[in-house]
């Protein structure tokens, strides 16, 4: 998630746990505490498939953070005893403020490593877009109202209503994402459609209208779009994955596995002149991906390709005008929108042979 939601997420907790007795502090310690384990992106990588897949890793790692947590817990109590609050409930407040970072991010598609150092796929469930108002309102109401009235019985109620609210709204986004998995599948099974995996996300900024993707026999992807109250799937569109032709020249390569491990595979592959180009399907909107990477060349003179350090290609320029667009066909089902043409209008793809 976004930074601001972290730290008015940090915020309401310590807020909640500790605000009566360390006041306006309470807040201002939580929002900082839960920034810490995005400090990771100041470590540099050589490429920026490392860049990707080493982010969210260590320092979103739940071991990591519980054991951060009871040596800062430790640390503080000994530096700075109080009589207002037991050494266990101060533990508890920095454990809380810290392991709820990484289990938010889990929520969104990007990916985080919980179980760090073991190396089972990225968490990433998927069900809220990295910035959505009606997640991050309520509890950014609840920091402000604690930083400028301070430790108020009514403050502290306020974050844990506000953390309530917040964890409510979490809750219906797993459920909207089963009701659109669910008439997805209904709707390509009437069609005699096979889909061989499926992955969803909201769109942009709300949790109402969620884009699908689903994996075909046929070397193919298509691209389904549906709001949460349309009762049917009306737009979509389909495009070559060329996954047989871009693993097979990626074999063997450390950055492509390692990015097939932390995508969960979900990946295109296009040739766009005499480079390939590897797309991570999750996140972007269709026939706009967030993350694209060049993977390696081909040589016409030898007529063959070579695996190079991967290079950033030019991946989500995020357009107002779609992110508008698609905000308004919550309201407006019969506003359809041209996911055909979005995949259309990337570059030329799936053919990886002269």
């Amino acid at each position: 998630m976004d930074s601001l939601t972290q730290a008015v997420l940090g915020a309401g907790i310590q807020g909640a746990l500790l605000g009566r007795q360390q006041g306006r502090k309470a807040y201002l310690y939580g929002a900082i505490l839960a920034t810490l384990p995005d400090l990771d992106v100041l470590v540099r990588y050589a490429d920026p498939v490392s860049s990707m897949t080493y982010h969210r890793g260590f320092s979103h790692s739940l071991l990591t953070l519980t054991l951060f947590s009871i040596v800062l817990a430790w640390f503080l109590r000994r530096w700075r005893p109080s009589p207002r609050y037991s050494g266990w409930r101060l533990w508890l407040a920095i454990w809380l403020v810290l392991i709820t970072h990484p289990l938010l991010d889990a929520f969104t598609s990007y990916g985080t490593q919980l179980w760090w150092p073991w190396t089972p796929m990225p968490a990433s469930w998927s069900s809220i877009f990295i910035i959505d108002p009606l997640f991050t309102v309520p509890l950014l109401v609840a920091t402000l109202c604690g930083l400028l009235f301070g430790a108020r019985p009514w403050t502290s109620r306020l974050s844990a209503w506000a953390l309530l609210l917040s964890s409510a709204y979490l809750l219906f986004t797993l459920g909207a994402k089963m009701v659109v998995e669910s008439r997805v599948e209904v709707a390509l099974h009437e069609e005699g459609v096979t889909g061989t995996a499926m992955f969803s996300s909201p769109t942009p900024l709300n949790s109402l209208l969620w884009r699908v993707v689903v994996k075909t026999p046929d070397d193919r992807y298509m691209e389904l779009l549906t709001g949460l109250f349309d009762g049917k799937v009306s737009e979509r569109g389909n495009a070559a994955l060329g996954a047989d032709e871009g693993q097979a020249i990626l074999a063997g390569s450390f950055w492509h596995d390692r990015l097939a491990w932390f995508s969960g595979g979900w990946l295109r592959y296009d040739r766009i002149g005499d480079a390939l180009v590897v797309t991570d399907l999750r996140m972007g909107t269709p026939g706009n991906y967030s993350f694209r990477f060049k993977m390696a060349e081909y040589d016409p003179v030898e007529a063959q390709w070579s695996v190079i350090v991967p290079q950033r290609w030019s991946g989500l320029n995020l357009d107002a005008g779609r992110v508008r667009h698609l905000l308004a066909r919550i309201w407006t089902p019969s506003q359809q929108m041209p996911v055909q043409d979005w995949l259309d209008g990337m570059e030329p793809s799936g053919i990886l042979q002269k």
